[in-house]
């Protein structure tokens, strides 16, 4: 049997034990209609991809499935998030025929960009309760940012090319936040999308969890099986042990992904009414946090919990009893059987590639000095500078592991304070958002505290890491939430007012 069939027997096997676990959870969050309805989808997009041996015959059939699928969905961002990480990233070119050398390159995300986000976006402009592009500061800042990127293409590539960047950024940037940011309007559709993102994240951490264990990487054969090219490093180890990275393609990116899954399961578990089926939800995305040894993400997720506990009752305390309790295990993790291990992974104590750290301090030294050459708009040939080639790795390449750099290198301080600001509306707006809701225990603060934890380790985790695979995509689309959640905290603070007001006038 080829191995990308043996894999799938695997990946139904444990998608099937996640799927099961999940459905009496899945009744406290979303009717379970949707939950089936979604769950099948999966299914049968995974069982297309597996069985079509071309990337043609899966984007043919996943097109008219997800068209069919995105008419009956009320909730396109929930849609979108549980089928984000079903697929490896792989690409194919769409060819010209003689026009050009190719229109552009398609992969999954881009599948549902076009079959779910962009009938959302067209259904979204025409809603009269949806708040026109542009009223808000993070629109605004990011419609700069596209803007100055697209133009700063012209410089490196022909006109024809950058109209296809400018399509790219179009697809994976502003249709993921657009949608994320005017499709949510109340807890519900919160719950229901954080939902998607969680579950998708929790299917991702046991299959992870199996490739860590057994040293195989389940989906590697299948972008062989589909003809599709995969630029991402398969197979990596750290410590003796294989990284997962199941369909994200880089074994930081599957860390990312877990993390920012932790920070959303921080507000989806109150609601959950069985407390073994919370701790069973945290004991996974726990499980599926280690697997790719990935310490980047790791970092990310203690500020998400240090953050949540942080903005919300009893913080000092909490933070204490947290802090107490990391003291306590550390030796503890020294004495049972494989904690040495654990303890050698960790960052910044661990002794397991530790070089690793002094490339990234490199890498910001030597940045600095190219970023100083050309500080405003960066330059399009970076990588040529002899401080950049003096970082090449043993792959050949040189690693920008840090999305900040990355940005600053590319499209200068300008482009980068586009991003920064961006983000950092964004925050102020969940912060503000926060206020409407005094009471901290009310259940729309704590959405807020999530959306504030989980922004705020995404930020610090991408310090680590370069823009690859689906990060972008998820961050683009966390920042949309945090967006909607701005605008769901005004509208509720401009009818609270009306509301008393109407009560008082009764009561005369």
């Amino acid at each position: 049997m080829p191995e990308h069939l043996r894999a799938l027997i695997v990946i139904l096997v444990l998608a099937g034990i996640v799927f099961a676990m999940a459905r009496r959870p899945a009744a406290d969050l979303i009717p379970d209609q949707d939950f089936t309805r979604r769950r099948n989808l999966w299914f049968v997009l995974t069982l297309v991809a597996f069985l079509a041996h071309s990337f043609w015959v899966y984007a043919g059939i996943a097109a008219i499935v997800m068209t069919v699928a995105q008419k009956r969905e009320r909730n396109p961002v929930a849609l979108f998030f549980l089928l984000l990480f079903l697929m490896p990233p792989g690409a194919a070119e769409i060819p010209a025929f003689g026009l050009a050398n190719y229109f552009f390159t398609l992969n999954h995300i881009r599948l549902l960009a076009f079959f779910i986000l962009m009938p959302a976006f067209l259904a979204l402009r025409r809603r009269a309760d949806t708040v026109p592009f542009g009223r808000t500061w993070p629109d605004k800042l990011l419609a700069a940012n596209i803007v100055l990127t697209s133009l700063l293409y012209l410089r490196e590539t022909t006109v024809t090319d950058t109209l296809r960047q400018t399509l790219y950024l179009f697809i994976e940037v502003f249709l993921p936040y657009y949608v994320a940011s005017r499709a949510l309007k109340n807890l519900s559709d919160f719950k229901d999308a954080l939902f998607g993102f969680v579950i998708a994240a929790m299917v991702l951490s046991l299959i992870g969890l199996f490739e860590y264990s057994r040293n195989w990487l389940l989906y590697t054969a299948l972008t062989d099986a589909l003809g599709v090219q995969q630029e991402m490093t398969s197979y990596l180890t750290r410590g003796g042990s294989l990284r997962a990275s199941v369909t994200t393609g880089q074994a930081i990116a599957l860390g990312f992904v877990i993390s920012v899954a932790i920070g959303l399961f921080l507000y989806l578990q109150e609601d959950v009414r069985s407390k073994m089926q919370r701790g069973l939800g945290a004991l996974l995305l726990a499980g599926g946090l280690y697997a790719p040894l990935s310490r980047g993400p790791w970092i990310g997720a203690a500020v998400m919990i240090v953050v949540f506990i942080g903005t919300g009752r009893k913080a000092f305390k909490r933070l204490m009893l947290l802090a107490l309790a990391g003291v306590i295990a550390l030796p503890l993790l020294a004495v049972v059987p494989g904690g040495q291990k654990v303890i050698d992974l960790l960052p910044f104590i661990g002794t397991v590639e530790v070089e690793n750290i002094t490339y990234r301090q490199q890498l910001i030294d030597n940045s600095m000095i190219v970023i100083q050459r050309n500080p405003w708009l960066g330059s399009f040939d970076y990588r040529s500078q002899p401080e950049m080639v003096a970082l090449t790795q043993g792959q050949g390449i040189i690693d920008i592991v840090n999305t900040y750099i990355g940005v600053a290198l590319a499209v200068g301080l300008v482009g980068l304070a586009l991003f920064v600001g961006f983000f950092a509306a964004v925050l102020l707006g969940i912060r503000k958002g926060m206020r409407s809701f005094p009471h901290k225990d009310d259940e729309s603060r704590r959405l807020g505290r999530a959306l504030l934890a989980t922004l705020a380790g995404i930020l610090i985790t991408i310090v680590t890491v370069s823009s690859i695979t689906v990060i972008p995509v998820v961050y683009w689309s966390v920042a949309g939430l945090g967006v909607a959640y701005a605008q769901m905290a005004r509208r509720l603070k401009q009818t609270t007012p009306a509301v008393t007001a109407s009560a008082h006038l009764q009561l005369r």
